[in-house]
C-alpha cells in the first residue's frame, strides 16, 4: 500500500462553533456533530450541539475549507419522536452533510423510504463487529463502519479486506467499559439511557469485589475501587500500526470538550500522522509532542483491545484522574410503582391463549419450564460459568421435551459474534436445522444472516436489538424477522406506543435476572490470583460488585469468557401482567435461574395468564411474597418507575 495525503482520515469532534473552527485550522480532515436532537452527547444541550441554523452553516464553512462534515444521528427513537425525526431528515436531505451517523434501525427504514441519498454510516453503537452484518448493511446504503471498540487492529484488517467498507476506529479519548449499544444500566436505573445519549456512567461508580455467596470483600485495597473506571484509548504511540491496519478514519472522541483541547490534540495526531505518510520506513515516534500529549492528558491512557485483550493495566482504579463524576450509587427500582399503575393498558387484543416463553441455561431447567406450562422455551446462546453451553445432543433431548409437552423450542445464539463465535455459529445453526426447533432467535444482523443462509427455520430477534419503534420493527420484518423483544430501556408508555404500532409482534421480558452490561474483561482476574493454565475453576465461582450503598451486581461469566453485569433486582411484574396486552409472549429470562425456581415461577406465571384469558382476578397475594421469598436479589419494575426515557428532543 503506498500511501497519500488521503490514504487516510483524521476526524475530530466539535461540540460548538469554537470547536469546530479549532479542529478545521489545527487540520481534520473531517469533523463529526451533533444537532439539537438525536444523537449520543444530550447532556448540556444547550452548551454543546447546533440548532438546524448553525448546523447549515458549519457545513458551508467545513466544505469551503475542503472538510468533511459528519453529522451523529445516533441514538435511539420513541415513538413519538418519529414524526420529528422524520422532519430533521428532511433537512439534512436540503443541507447535505458529508454522512449520517446511525443506530436506530428506524433511521435506515426512513432514509430509504424517503428517498434521502446522503452517506449513512454506522454508529459504534449499532455493535458492528462481523462481516455478514455488512452484508445486511450495504443493502441500506452503508459505506463505512464505526467498529465496536473491542475488535483488534488484527482483527480490523480481516474486516477490512472481507466487507471493502471504510473501516472508522476510536484512537483517542473516553472508552466504556461495556460492548457499545450493549451497557443499559443507566437507562434503567436513572431512566437516562446511554442509547439515547444521556449516560450518567455508573462504570465509574466505586464498588468492591466480593464473594457472592458469601459477601466476603476479596480486595481490601481501598486504592482498587473503580474497577470498571477504563482508562482513556491513545494510538498516538501506535500510528503505524493503525495505517497499516486498513483503517481508514481515525476517531477521536471529545464531543464535550473545549476548542483549545481539540486544538492541542488535532494538531498533535496531524503531525504525526503526516510525518508516517511521508516516510513511513523512516517515521519515528516525536517524543516532545507525546510528552506534551501526555502532560496535558484527562485520565491515564491505554491502547483497550487494539493489540490485544485489556488487564489491569488498562483500568484507572484509584478514581485519581477521573474528571467528572456524572452519578452516585443509588438503589434500584422495588415496587414503587405509581406512574406503572397509573399507565394504561396496552390496547391491542390478543389472538388466542397468552403465550410464556422461559429462557433456560439447561436441560434440568428446560424440563421444569415444560412440565409447568410454558408455551415456549429458549435455549440461552451464552451460558454461565459453571454450567456448559449446549450441545447438539442436549439441543435433541431438549427438543424431545418440548414435543412430550407441546412446549415449542427456540435456538438462542450469542449476542456477541465476533470471528470466532461466527465460525462456530455457522456450523451449529447449520446441525440444528437438521433437528428441525420451532426457531432461532438471533441477536444482531451478523448472526440474522447466518441464520438465513444456514436455516429454512423462523428467526425471532432478542432484545439486544434494542428494538425501541415501530418503524425498527417494519425493518426487522422485511429483513426476514418474525417476532422482536422490546428494548428494557423502554418505559411503559413507550411499550405501549411500540406494540400498538408495531407491524412485528412484540414479546416482553416479564421477570428475570437481567445483564445492565456486558463487556470483554475479566474483571475479577485482574485483581485476584487467576492464571487460566493453573487454576482455571477459578472462574466457575460467583463474584460481584457491590457499590457504596450495598448494592450487589453480580458477575456472571459465558463460554466465551465475557463478564455479563447483572442488575442489583431482578425484574417481576407479576402484579401488572393485565396491562400488557396483544403482545406476543410474557417471557421469565431464567437462565441465572436453579430448576425449582423455573418451575414455581413457570407455574405462579401459566396460572396468572390461564386467568386472564379466563376473565378472571389473576393476582395472588399469596403467590406474589412466594415469588419475592424465592428470589435470590430482590425484585423490582426496572425502568417502569419512570414515564419514559428521557426523549432525544
Amino acid at each position: 500500500m503506498i500511501l497519500n495525503r488521503k490514504s487516510v482520515e483524521l476526524l475530530a469532534p466539535a461540540g460548538n462553533w469554537d470547536a469546530l473552527v479549532a479542529a478545521v485550522e489545527s487540520g481534520a480532515d473531517a469533523v463529526y456533530l451533533g444537532g439539537k436532537h438525536f444523537n449520543m452527547r444530550m447532556h448540556r444541550n444547550n452548551e454543546t450541539n447546533f440548532d438546524d441554523e448553525m448546523l447549515k452553516k458549519a457545513i458551508e464553512y467545513t466544505h469551503a475549507h475542503g472538510v468533511h462534515l459528519y453529522v451523529t444521528l445516533n441514538n435511539l427513537i420513541s415513538v413519538d419522536e418519529i414524526e420529528p425525526l422524520k422532519k430533521y431528515l428532511a433537512y439534512l436531505n436540503e443541507i447535505r452533510p458529508d454522512a449520517i451517523l446511525v443506530q436506530d434501525f428506524a433511521v435506515l427504514e426512513l432514509t430509504k423510504e424517503m428517498g434521502i441519498d446522503i452517506p449513512l454510516h454506522t454508529s459504534v453503537m449499532m455493535n458492528t463487529h462481523n462481516e455478514h452484518a455488512i452484508k445486511k448493511l450495504k443493502e441500506y446504503g452503508i459505506t463505512r463502519i464505526v467498529v465496536g471498540r473491542e475488535m483488534t487492529l488484527s482483527e480490523l484488517s480481516l474486516f477490512k479486506e472481507r466487507t471493502g467498507l471504510e473501516i472508522e476506529y476510536f484512537m483517542h479519548g473516553d472508552m466504556c467499559i461495556a460492548e457499545s449499544g450493549q451497557c443499559i444500566h443507566s437507562g434503567v436505573v436513572f431512566g437516562q439511557s446511554g442509547n439515547r445519549g444521556r449516560c450518567l456512567k455508573p462504570c465509574r461508580w466505586a464498588y468492591k469485589l466480593i464473594d457472592e455467596a458469601t459477601g466476603e470483600i476479596l480486595d481490601q485495597d481501598d486504592q482498587h475501587d473503580y474497577k470498571l473506571a477504563l482508562k482513556d484509548m491513545c494510538m498516538y504511540r501506535n500510528i503505524p500500526e493503525l495505517i497499516q491496519s486498513g483503517v481508514f478514519s481515525f476517531k477521536i472522541e471529545g464531543r464535550m470538550r473545549p476548542a483549545e483541547f481539540i486544538r492541542r490534540i488535532v494538531k498533535t495526531y496531524r503531525k504525526a500522522i503526516d510525518a508516517y505518510i511521508a516516510d513511513p520506513f523512516g517515521y519515528q515516534i516525536n517524543e516532545h509532542d507525546w510528552q506534551e500529549l501526555y502532560k496535558n492528558r484527562a485520565r491515564d491512557f491505554t491502547t483497550t483491545f487494539a493489540l490485544g485483550q485489556p488487564d489491569a493495566s488498562d483500568i484507572g482504579f484509584d478514581g485519581s484522574r477521573e474528571p467528572r463524576f456524572f452519578s452516585d450509587a443509588v438503589e434500584e427500582a422495588g415496587f414503587q410503582d405509581d406512574i406503572l399503575r397509573a399507565e394504561p393498558a396496552i390496547s391491542k387484543p390478543f389472538s388466542g391463549k397468552r403465550q410464556l416463553s422461559v429462557q433456560v441455561a439447561d436441560l434440568q431447567a428446560a424440563k421444569a419450564a415444560c412440565e409447568n406450562g410454558a408455551d415456549i422455551i429458549y435455549l440461552a446462546g451464552e451460558v454461565f460459568k459453571p454450567k456448559t453451553p449446549w450441545s447438539i445432543n442436549d439441543v435433541r433431548e431438549a427438543i424431545a421435551l418440548g414435543q412430550k409437552y407441546n412446549t415449542r423450542v427456540v435456538i438462542n445464539t450469542p449476542r456477541t459474534t465476533m470471528r470466532r463465535e461466527c465460525g462456530e455459529l455457522e456450523q451449529y445453526i447449520s446441525e440444528i436445522n437438521k433437528l428441525k426447533p420451532a426457531g432461532i432467535m438471533v441477536s444482531n444482523l451478523g448472526s440474522l444472516k447466518l441464520a438465513q443462509d444456514n436455516s429454512t427455520l423462523p428467526i425471532q430477534a432478542d432484545f439486544s436489538f434494542n428494538l425501541f419503534n415501530h418503524m425498527a420493527a417494519t425493518f426487522m420484518q422485511k429483513n426476514g424477522i418474525t417476532t422482536g423483544t422490546a428494548s428494557l430501556e423502554l418505559s411503559f408508555g413507550q411499550l405501549r406506543g411500540l406494540v400498538e404500532n408495531s407491524p412485528l409482534p412484540i414479546e416482553v421480558i416479564v421477570h428475570g435476572s437481567c445483564e445492565s452490561m456486558i463487556c470483554d474483561h475479566n474483571f475479577a482476574a485482574m485483581l485476584l490470583p487467576y492464571k487460566h493454565l493453573i487454576n482455571p475453576e477459578f472462574v466457575n465461582r460467583h463474584y460481584a460488585l457491590r457499590d457504596r450503598i450495598g448494592g450487589v451486581h453480580p458477575l456472571r461469566m459465558d463460554q466465551y469468557g465475557r463478564n455479563h453485569i447483572l442488575f442489583t433486582n431482578d425484574l417481576c411484574y407479576y402484579p401488572y401482567l393485565d396491562k400488557f396486552n396483544g403482545i406476543y409472549a410474557f417471557r421469565i429470562e431464567a437462565k441465572d435461574y436453579e430448576p425449582k425456581l423455573v418451575a414455581s415461577l413457570t407455574k405462579a406465571y401459566r396460572n396468572a395468564l390461564d386467568k386472564l384469558d379466563a376473565h378472571e382476578p389473576f393476582f395472588d397475594e399469596n403467590i406474589f411474597q412466594q415469588i419475592q421469598s424465592d428470589s435470590p436479589r430482590k425484585l423490582g419494575i426496572g425502568v417502569y418507575r419512570f414515564r419514559q426515557s428521557q426523549d432525544s428532543l
